[in-house]
């Protein structure tokens, strides 16, 4: 298959036993501390959690159950079905690019002197 002609079609619906993840707030906006920031304290505070479907079906929206992967039980809005695993880290910071090069021409010098064989760099 062509991975770059491959559309992945958004899942509508969850049937029982599916992974899906739910969304649920937990603090309504304004209802947070005082000493939050006032950007902070105009949005509500929400949580998501993900887990296998205990309705027999839902569409994205409703209201549902689900079981963890840990076993807790939760309750919430169905936000996604078969969701994938995002994780970004954001931009590499410019200092910290090259500290395992230097690091590891820093070592190469110390151990130069070194008989020890168990050490490779």
């Amino acid at each position: 298959m062509d991975s770059q002609n491959f559309k992945e079609e958004k899942i509508m619906e969850a049937y029982v036993g599916d992974w899906v993840e739910i969304e649920k707030v937990l603090l309504e906006a304004g209802s947070r501390a005082p000493q939050v920031p006032e950007d902070t304290q105009n949005v509500p505070l929400k949580e998501w959690s993900k887990g296998f479907l205990l309705s027999n079906s839902a569409i994205l929206g409703d209201t549902v159950e689900i079981e963890t992967i840990i076993g807790r039980k939760l309750k919430g809005k169905l936000s996604d079905i078969r969701p994938k695993y995002n994780y970004d880290y954001g931009y590499p910071v410019k200092e910290l690019i090259y500290v395992g090069v230097e690091l590891r021409k820093e070592l190469k010098e110390i151990l130069e002197g070194c008989s020890c064989e168990r050490f490779i760099i």
